[in-house]
């Protein structure tokens, strides 16, 4: 047995975190074959909308003139005002900077013009590659909503498989905004009226099968707004009750909700300007409770709704809690809800996703989760050996591969 002591528990807790290779369950990235959906570079980076949100707290010019430059003008404007006139110390802002560095590039210099040089000279394929590798993700859960018009295209005509990308069938305006999409089901071949009557809910369910078959879906997603209630009078109810739930459970896939998202709260933001509030955890409890036979995972946006949902996982083997997500990826709330995490449920979490939506941003995103959780577990582990329990090193790469990859897998294939 290779017994590891207080001494070198660091050492062995960080070559492991640093060594494991990690399934991302949560991203918006796409393969390859996606085209221009995929977005990488730095421009991209300096363009993702934390840091559109973050330039306006110091910009005075109208929303409308921000949308209206060009990719390169809004981030030659961001550069300008975040990195040279104030301190990047912003999670947003730090995290360019890791991944600049952790391309080799200096970023002592910031010159802007010599990191595009090298984005220039790269092809999407080579760099992808690169990316993979620098950030250790072995693969990546991608969001697919069949009512993108652009991707249900490539899915329709010309989609090819790569293994490192992995489809989640993405939800939202049919359980959001059926009143506006029923009529777009219905231009797809799908018999189905406003109303929903019993040939409406049959054809949303071979709508959602065929869909959940053709991408190979791993689970269903959907971003729904805090005051989210099931059950409820509404077309939303009435679909996750009549076609989303059964579904999910004849393929034995989960229902991945993230519950808290406030939308447009400032609409000349755009997707910068959503917001957050607190969720009812009964809400999630109640479909826990009442469908035993489907599994879920859940993330919530409020830092208030973390603890109730640490408990209320402890409570249910059908829900997975997952990640940190949006809002509270930053360090100090990873930290903490990391460690009430590991104190109520143990090992049995997915501690973080990236929710990246640029490429590049796998190797800042999970270089700095991977140093905070492994602070946690050093002291988690720490606390055990000061009580005299022995550790074996395989033990502790085994906890970290569950926590990083196989928890996820072992869950999605779960059988209730």
């Amino acid at each position: 047995m290779n017994i590891v002591g207080v001494k070198k528990l660091k050492t062995v807790v960080d070559k492991a975190i640093a060594d494991v290779e990690i399934t991302d369950v949560h991203t918006h990235l796409y393969a390859s074959c996606f085209g221009d959906m995929l977005l990488w570079g730095v421009d991209e980076l300096l363009t993702y909308h934390y840091l559109v949100a973050e330039v306006f707290r110091w910009v005075d010019i109208p929303y409308q003139q921000f949308w209206e430059m060009s990719k390169r003008e809004q981030a030659d404007l961001i550069w300008k005002v975040l990195f040279l006139e104030n301190s990047p110390y912003s999670e947003a802002c730090r995290g360019v900077l890791t991944v600049l560095n952790g391309l080799g590039l200096d970023v002592g210099s910031r010159d802007l013009s010599a990191y595009r040089r090298y984005f220039s000279e790269k092809t999407m394929e080579e760099y992808m590659d690169q990316v993979f590798e620098l950030s250790r993700v072995k693969e990546v859960v991608m969001t697919n909503d069949p009512f993108d018009d652009n991707e249900r295209k490539v899915w329709l005509e010309s989609y090819k498989a790569d293994p490192r990308f992995i489809a989640a069938l993405r939800i939202d305006p049919l359980l959001n905004t059926w009143d506006q999409v029923w009529m777009k089901l219905k231009d797809w071949g799908y018999h189905v009226e406003e109303d929903l009557n019993g040939t409406t809910l049959e054809e949303i369910r071979r709508f959602l099968r065929e869909w959940a078959d053709r991408m190979q879906a791993v689970y269903m997603a959907v971003s729904l707004p805090p005051t989210f209630a099931f059950p409820e009078n509404s077309s939303r109810a009435v679909i996750i009750k009549e076609c989303v739930l059964p579904v999910c459970r004849e393929f034995n896939i989960p229902l991945a909700m993230m519950i808290g998202a406030k939308k447009r709260v400032n609409p000349g933001l755009e997707l910068a300007g959503d917001s957050l509030g607190k969720s009812s955890i009964e809400t999630v409890e109640y479909m826990c409770a009442n469908y035993p036979y489907n599994k879920f995972m859940v993330t919530m946006l409020s830092r208030e709704n973390q603890h109730e949902l640490s408990v209320v996982a402890r409570k249910f083997r059908n829900l997975m809690i997952f990640g940190c997500w949006w809002f509270l990826n930053n360090p100090s709330l990873i930290d903490e809800m990391t460690r009430m995490r590991f104190e109520l449920l143990g090992v049995s979490v997915i501690p973080q996703h990236s929710d990246a939506r640029v490429l590049d941003q796998l190797i800042y995103k999970w270089a700095h989760s991977r140093r905070i959780i492994a602070d946690v577990l050093f002291d988690k582990y720490k606390d055990l050996l000061e009580i005299g329990w022995k550790l074996e090193e395989n033990e502790i790469r085994r906890d970290i591969e569950k926590l990083f990859s196989q928890n996820f897998w072992d869950f999605v294939k779960k059988k209730l």
